[in-house]
């Protein structure tokens, strides 16, 4: 091999590698990203079927029930609802009313099967994506109620 043809060797290589390094870290990136949805995103098929979404919105009165470890309730938007299971601890801050965010998938039946389930940490925090959605939806229950 002449020194032009290792050099080039050696440059193709180092392209080479560095194109596997990417793909590799854009692929775990890939399988990591977890979007947020709302109740009415979910209602209109707007959330994955086969991968993990987060779905957040305020925990609806008297939807709360227990089977032993395995907790039912329901996430609202005031426009839309999503049933959640959720098999594990509460976090000590969830409460009916107040804002949650969970993290799952949903199955066949409707119901979202969520693997971890977050409350807001204070009285004035909500994350921004579910504020936004309950705002959204607020004002658009606020624009049929008006409608004659």
């Amino acid at each position: 091999m002449t020194p032009r043809q290792k050099r080039f060797a050696f440059i193709a290589s180092g392209i080479a590698a560095l194109a596997m390094a990417t793909a590799f870290v854009l692929n775990a990136f890939q399988s990591n990203l977890v979007f947020f949805f709302t109740p009415t995103q979910v209602d209109q098929g707007e959330a994955p079927q086969n991968r993990v979404f987060r779905v957040g919105g305020l925990v609806k009165e008297g939807s709360l029930k227990r089977d032993q470890s395995v907790f039912e309730f329901v996430i609202t938007d005031t426009a839309k609802d999503i049933p959640v299971r959720y098999s594990g601890l509460l976090p000590d801050l969830f409460q009916e009313g107040k804002g949650v965010v969970a993290q799952g998938r949903l199955d066949a039946q409707g119901w979202f099967t969520a693997a971890e389930v977050l409350a807001k940490h204070d009285e004035n925090y909500m994350p921004p994506e579910a504020q936004h959605a309950l705002d959204q939806a607020s004002a658009k229950k606020a624009a049929q109620s008006l409608k004659p």
